[in-house]
């Protein structure tokens, strides 16, 4: 399995780093300290694929340094382990997005503990767990297809040809994040299927954008009345679409 590096970030390398940078080596996880400076984080950030923050008593991020790692972990689709007494942690993480935080362990720190929890994570990210999940659903396979290709990269996509399979499919204990839904179908149309997921208490949460194929100002204001958390037109591009969901999941 290919190893995530781990890059663990501190005031300084004290003794606790230094033995828990030797008990990862010593189980084959790829880790490396960098401290709490910008230009060093930055110097090293393509290297890893998850952070880890070990505070000391009143160890906090400087302004520029939060920006710097909420921005860049957005973009890349990271997240951060923070380690430390839960007063200090807390207060790191008020001023974290919340998906942006993978796990919180206290202090003392239990060495097994992170070890699971990398353990855990790099299993997740093989499996493509760590992705965000979207199920598309319409009738025209063709359609789905290219926009599942589209999406594979940068998502776990699940595809569904009709509205009922949808539902079924949801009603096995299957969850996503996202249902792109196409408006205009056969037998159960978009509107219909909307209207199932919202009466169901597994399913009325989840976020649903509309799929349409007709952009004249009566077809958008129909959709627009359902209340969806959005629609795309069929003719929106990889580009924007890609651009779209980003702006969508960081909100």
């Amino acid at each position: 399995m290919e190893q995530n590096k781990i890059m663990i970030i501190g005031a300084k390398e004290s003794f606790i780093i230094r033995v828990l940078l030797k008990k990862l080596k010593d189980v084959d996880i790829e880790a490396f300290f960098v401290t709490l400076n910008l230009d060093d984080i930055h110097d090293h950030w393509e290297e890893t694929e998850l952070v880890t923050f070990y505070m000391e008593k009143e160890d906090r991020f400087t302004d520029d340094i939060r920006t710097f790692l909420v921005d860049k972990m957005e973009d890349d689709d990271k997240q951060i382990v923070l380690i430390g007494d839960p007063v200090d942690t807390n207060e790191v993480a008020a001023s974290i997005p919340s998906q942006l935080i993978y796990k919180i362990l206290s202090r003392p720190l239990v060495y097994d503990d992170y070890i699971d929890c990398i353990n855990i994570f790099n299993k997740q990210a093989a499996s493509d767990e760590l992705k965000r999940s979207i199920l598309i659903v319409d009738d025209d396979p063709n359609y789905m297809s290219l926009v599942r290709e589209w999406l594979k990269d940068s998502y776990k996509v699940s595809m569904a040809t009709s509205g009922l399979r949808a539902i079924k499919w949801l009603g096995s204990n299957n969850t996503v994040d996202l249902i792109l839904l196409d408006y205009e179908m056969p037998v159960t149309d978009g509107p219909q299927v909307l209207e199932m997921l919202r009466a169901d208490d597994d399913t009325k949460n989840i976020p649903v954008m509309f799929l349409t194929g007709r952009d004249d100002k009566e077809s958008v204001m129909a959709v627009l009345a359902l209340n969806p958390q959005g629609y795309f037109l069929k003719t929106i591009g990889k580009d924007e679409l890609l651009n779209k969901l980003k702006v969508f999941f960081m909100g």
